[in-house]
């Protein structure tokens, strides 16, 4: 490990130390260095203090892309609070359920997003707060203005507190056990990212071009800060736009999901070869599965600078470097420092090497709970295991590969089918951008296979491109595991995250009948 991961580093020391340092190189709000950044995440803990925030409670932030969703985050991080991002397409209702469940006593959010903030009522707490001007609510930038930018006392680390997105009926929050302590600690995080993901202690750039609410978004793009790496922010990922910031600025690092990945492969060569992309060093994506022809694609294009990681909020498991996967495409890694990973059936039994059960994590660190739901929380664990819910194998070196999402799993005829696997083998059919493979009730067969495809532009729908397509599983898959049917629509429902609704076009099948 390089000598200077024994030394302090991380967002706060950087501040104190060499507050000129860029932070914010490109965003939507200009740039900033790390003391300008510290500053505003002071005064940010200040203002909340002055309206009886304190430690240990929740505050939630809607945001677009941009800098006020970090300067909350870092004043969380020092005030020993729980930071609450909160998805931008939830709805007034799913915002009123998550403020009365996380008792969240105060919520920041940007004009744009007022109508969100319908059944909130800002006379009441929490507190309700504009970050800009907005008839009604007080103005969180102006009211913040009016505190110190002084380092505030009684400092103690906070912690993330993550609702899953698209959140319906009731909400499931996930908090990890703070293990309180001096704010100081950001150079573990440092450190983390420096063993993990070879990030290198002011290497260059990173590139922030997925909403910034995600999780996984907000591990890495605060990581990339704790490491010295400047963000450069976009409001909103555009593919080409990506490859001239890349280029632009020598990004070194870079979160992603496998759906930007896409897009980017579909870009003309001739746009491609136009931008220097030589600078990367480290692209991390996780969240959701990369399809291993996108993957491989990417390897050929971008050379062996991404790494893919697995897990959740719950808590991170994998890792697979570029030459781990490299050498068996398609795993996610194996087990991180500190962490278990055992394959189990449904009685809790262990299962021995490349044969498919469910995964279960285990971990040195704090164990998570979901915030109120007790019986939710008993129902991840298996002992001190728990699972998020996907089914897997392991090989016999520990390399993990992810076959499906328990709940996704289809059962025709008496079978176990993984939509994963034949959604990654119609991914390469020429004419196919995008695909869902879900199971719908059938008489005969328990479920029957549909596959639900978005074309690519230059293609037309038809009877007889649908029969084309099914023949074109059957040459890579058995025929059992291939779709009865094929639908086309324009576009497919996903998270910013890349993850398929597939819950809403089973719901909207459903409902047909």
């Amino acid at each position: 490990m390089s000598e200077i991961w024994s030394q302090r580093l991380g967002f706060w020391w950087i501040a104190e130390d060499q507050p000129g340092k860029t932070a914010i190189a490109e965003s939507p709000d200009g740039t900033y260095t790390y003391g300008e950044l510290a500053g505003l995440a002071h005064q940010t803990v200040h203002y909340l203090r002055s309206l009886g925030v304190k430690k240990g409670d929740a505050v939630a932030g809607m945001f677009a892309n941009g800098v006020d969703i970090i300067s909350l985050s870092l004043a969380c991080s020092e005030a020993g609070l729980w930071f609450i991002p909160l998805n931008t397409f939830l709805t007034a209702d799913e915002i009123k359920l998550i403020m009365e469940h996380s008792e969240a006593k105060a919520v920041v959010f940007h004009p744009q997003f007022a109508s969100s903030m319908e059944k909130l009522d800002p006379g009441v707490p929490p507190n309700v707060l504009c970050a800009g001007e907005l008839t009604g609510y007080v103005n969180y930038h102006a009211e913040r203005a009016k505190f110190p930018t002084t380092l505030p006392e009684d400092r103690e680390t906070g912690s993330l507190f993550p609702y899953t997105s698209g959140t319906t009926g009731k909400p499931k929050g996930i908090r990890r056990r703070s293990e309180g302590g001096d704010p100081g600690a950001a150079a573990n995080a440092a450190a983390v990212f420096g063993r993990a993901f070879d990030f290198q202690p002011f290497a260059g750039p990173n590139l922030v071009s997925t909403a910034m609410y995600h999780g996984g978004s907000h591990s890495y793009y605060m990581g990339a800060l704790n490491c010295g790496h400047p963000l450069v922010i976009m409001p909103k990922f555009e593919a080409e736009k990506s490859l001239q910031l890349i280029d632009k600025h020598k990004v070194y690092s870079a979160y992603m999901v496998p759906t930007q990945f896409h897009r980017l492969l579909q870009l003309d060569k001739s746009i491609r070869d136009k931008y220097d992309y030589s600078s990367l060093h480290s692209v991390c994506h996780s969240a959701a599965p990369c399809p291993l022809e996108v993957k491989k694609q990417m390897f050929a294009w971008w050379g062996p600078v991404i790494w893919e990681t697995y897990g959740g909020m719950e808590g991170a498991a994998t890792i697979a470097k570029p030459h781990q996967w490299e050498k068996y495409p398609g795993t996610v890694g194996r087990a991180i420092r500190g962490v278990t990973i055992k394959i189990l059936d449904d009685e809790g039994n262990e299962l021995p090497p490349n044969t498919i059960g469910n995964i279960y994590i285990g971990t040195e660190g704090p164990s998570f709970e979901y915030k109120d739901d007790e019986e939710q929380t008993k129902s991840a664990y298996r002992g001190k295991l728990f699972t998020i819910g996907d089914v897997g194998e392991m090989n016999e070196e520990g390399f993990l590969f992810i076959r499906d999402r328990a709940k996704d799993m289809i059962i025709t005829g008496g079978v176990n089918v993984y939509p994963q696997e034949v959604e990654a083998a119609l991914l390469t059919h020429p004419k196919i951008a995008d695909v869902a493979v879900i199971g719908l009730p059938d008489q005969e067969w328990g479920e029957s296979i549909k596959a639900v495809v978005q074309l690519k532009p230059e293609a037309s729908a038809s009877d007889q491109l649908a029969e084309e397509i099914i023949a074109f599983c059957k040459q890579l898959l058995a025929s059992y595991k291939c779709p009865r049917s094929v639908d086309f629509r324009d576009s497919l429902p996903r998270t910013d995250a890349g993850k398929l609704y597939k819950r809403q076009l089973r719901d909207e099948y459903a409902a047909k009948k």
